[in-house]
Formats: C-alpha cells, structure tokens, sequence
C-alpha cells in the first residue's frame, strides 16, 4: 500500500507532544459556521477499478476546448501547442531538473531561465526580467508591492480595465502589506479615469492593455501622468501573443511590466498551472521579487550561469526578501521558452497577425446580429459586446446548440452591474465555421 494511517497510539502520541488535547482543538481558529458537521457523501472505501469508474465518470462530463466552437478568452486563452513542445519538456534533463540550488550541476536548467529572461525583456521593452512568477494575477501583486518599497508610498490605482480576478488578489496580498487600493470601476475605456485618480500619494498605477474587455490601448498618456506625480507605471497583459503586434508596455512607458505567459506554450489546463512573466527598469532590479539567473565565466574563463540577486526569502533574511514567493513555475517556463524559440520573431509577428485576423473576423460576423452592440473600439483578438437581456443566459442557450460563447463579464465581477455584457475571444484555432455557428446561434437565440 503506498498509504499507511497513523494508530490511535501513534495519534496520542503526537498530540502529546504538541501539547493538544484532541485532534478538534487544532481546529478551533476554523469558524464553526465553516465545519461540516457530518461526513461528506462519499463512499469511505471504493476498490481501484470502482474509483476509476467514478472518476472517468466525472471526467466525462467536461467538455474540452476542442471539442466545438469555443469563444472564451478573460484572461485564458486557446492556442495551438505545438507537439514538439511537450516533446521538449519531458526530457529527463529537463523534466527531473528543478530548482537549480547546485549551479554547477545545474547548468542546463539555468541556461533555459537565462534565454526565459531574455525573451522577456525584448517582449515588454524593459532591460531586467525575472525568472518567472507563478501565474499573471500574483505578479500583479507582487508589482504593486514593489512599488510600495520604490516610491515609499502606499497608495496603488487599479484601473477599471484590469482583469477582476488580478484586482481581487492585489486587493487581498495588499491589505496584509497595509497599502490603500483605489479600484476604479470596471469600464470598457479607462484611461481618462485613471489619469483623474493619480495624485502625489499614489505608489503606482496599474493600467492593463489589452484591458479584460480587449481594449488595446497606448498608455504613454497615463504613463506621463503617473511620473509626473512621481509614481510607477505597471502593465498588465493576460495575452502574451499580443506582444507580436502592439507597442511594448517599455515603449510606452512602463517602469514594471507584468504578464500572464500560458498563451505562449501552455495549454488551457482547467486554469493552471500558469506562468506569470516579470520585468523592470534597470534602476529597479534590486527590488524585483523572485530571482534573476546571470551569466558570468568559471575558473577556467568559460561561459556560464549562476543565480543572482536572488531576494526571496529561501536565499536570505527573511526581513530582507522581497518576496515569500516559492517556485517559479520552472516547467511552465521552460514550455514557454521552447514555443517561443520556435516561433522566433517573425512566427510570434505572424501568429499575431492571425489572432487580429481572427477576431476581425468574429467583430464583423457580429455586427450582423440584430440586438448586439460592439463595445470594445481597439482590439487584439478579444471583443466585448453587450446582449438583450442576460450574458449568461445567452451563453447557456448557445450551449445547447454546441457552441462556448464566451464568458459573461458578470462571472469575473457580479458587482459591474454589467449582466449583459459578453466577453469572447478568436485565437488562431477559431476557424470561419466556428464564427458561422456562433453566429447561427445568436441569431437564433436573440430572435426568441
């Protein structure tokens, strides 16, 4: 058996030592509200071939991406993976190499975040990157609070263009840090807003293009505003493609930028996991989180890579990191790494191009069926449009005729009081029949 419980005497034991009374006191800190009061309705033992049943069981009523036309974008999005990049990937001296504590043992598996790093900084336009985050919503965070130790400031304005989810969690990690966050409300075009809310308290601004409702927008005008206030300027982008055709956010301004990188070798995966992508001026390095991997020579004056600055908490002081962050999503990253080095400049350019090719092509399909109303004027491959009545109830009526619609904005912020808004996305796997079908449904779904 690869599980053996603990005996009654062995439980005793423990408690004893750690002086509990029983095992319901280590609970006390949960709310009683909180606590099941009888066991959940499972079986307390199954046999393996009964256990394999009911998980295929639940597995099958998941509908995989693939499996018909499918709309959903918010901040994940469908892209072809290559097969060479899970090829790649699963190379013993990639797949069983993981943190790289030993440099010289390791020197593969740095190589790789070295070319992560550099990637990186050529695709937002900033001179340092880091070797990876966990996923685009906590790097935004973590951003926030590097710029609270930059500017010694404690307010942070977050646009009404940025991604829900990624707000909810600067808004939780930032509470614990004691910073005041401004959370603009949600709107289709922000810019004018958010130059309004910057004053001589604000830490940073977070300005996201393409914004969740796929507005791509130049953020030269806030980045001004905010430096003219002596505040930072952080980008968030949840669609690394889109760096292929758009201004870099280090053109444009930014002193952080941050990412979502999953569009770039990494399936959908049910929401993870995800890789988040960091990067900087120069002047900031030392107060980026996570680790930075640096080349340098050996004794003999080869060529080779170490980790440097390294200011998480596992390399020093604790009351000296920069972060408590615990992995850099490696495998994620180097999944990224691979698809990008096979794309090279030119293919990211082309995909690119497709994507805008695509959601052209959805934008004007859309404009075809009475009822509905294009919000978003500026877009990359994503589109916002507002519906009769309820998004969701439209997404679910689509539903029955085969077709994911997209996602209702009121999923990712039921307070927007904007239940009729739809989010939907065209990636290079949307072909012309999947627009057909979506818009055969609307049509016939809107007329009702």
């Amino acid at each position: 058996m690869r599980y053996l419980p603990l005996t009654p005497e062995d439980r005793a034991e423990m408690l004893a030592v750690i002086g509990a009374p029983d095992v319901d006191a280590l609970f006390r800190d949960v709310p009683q509200a909180a606590r099941s009061k009888d066991l959940f309705e499972l079986p307390l033992h199954a046999g393996e071939l009964e256990v394999e049943r009911e998980l295929a069981g639940l597995a099958a009523r998941n509908r995989p991406a693939g499996a018909g036309p499918f709309f959903c974008g918010a901040g994940a999005y469908r892209h072809h993976v290559p097969a060479s990049v899970d090829h790649i990937i699963q190379r013993s001296e990639f797949l069983t190499s993981y943190t790289p504590y030993q440099p010289e043992i390791a020197q593969g598996t740095l190589q790789v975040l070295f070319e992560f790093q550099t990637q990186i900084a050529a695709l937002t336009g900033l001179e340092v990157a880091n070797a990876s985050m966990y996923d685009g919503s906590t790097a935004c965070a973590e951003a926030v609070m590097m710029a609270q130790r930059v500017t010694r400031r404690e307010k942070a304005v977050l646009s009404g263009g940025l991604h829900p989810h990624y707000a909810a969690t600067t808004q939780t990690i930032a509470h614990a840090e004691g910073m005041e966050i401004v959370r603009l409300a949600a709107a289709v075009d922000a810019e004018a807003a958010v130059i309004d809310a910057i004053d001589g308290e604000t830490a940073c601004v977070v300005v996201q293009t393409p914004n969740v409702f796929g507005v791509a927008t130049d953020v030269s005008k806030i980045a001004e505003a905010a430096h003219a206030a002596g505040a930072l300027l952080i980008v968030v982008t949840t669609e690394a493609v889109s760096y292929g055709l758009l201004k870099s956010p280090g053109v444009m301004g930014a002193d952080i930028a941050v990412a979502e990188g999953q569009s770039i070798g990494n399936a959908l995966n049910f929401g993870g996991p995800y890789v988040g992508l960091f990067a900087a001026r120069e002047k900031l390095v030392r107060q980026m989180p996570g680790r930075l991997c640096g080349e340098t020579v050996d004794a003999q004056g080869r060529r080779g890579f170490v980790l440097t600055l390294s200011t998480r908490e596992q390399h020093i002081r604790r009351e000296k990191a920069t972060s408590n962050i615990c992995t850099n999503s490696g495998l994620c990253a180097l999944a990224f790494t691979i698809h990008l080095s096979l794309l090279g400049d030119a293919g990211l350019r082309q995909l690119a191009e497709i994507n805008h090719a695509r959601a052209r092509e959805l934008n004007a399909a859309l404009q075809t069926v009475p009822g509905v109303e294009i919000l978003t004027p500026r877009y990359f491959n994503e589109l916002a449009i507002r519906v009769p009545g309820s998004a969701t109830a439209v997404v679910e009526a689509a539903l029955a005729d085969g077709v994911v619609a997209g996602v209702p904005f009121a999923r990712l912020d039921p307070a927007a009081g904007m239940e009729d808004v739809l989010l939907l996305a065209a990636t290079e796997t949307t072909t012309s029949d999947d627009i057909a079908a979506l818009t055969r449904t609307l049509l016939g779904n809107l007329g009702r």
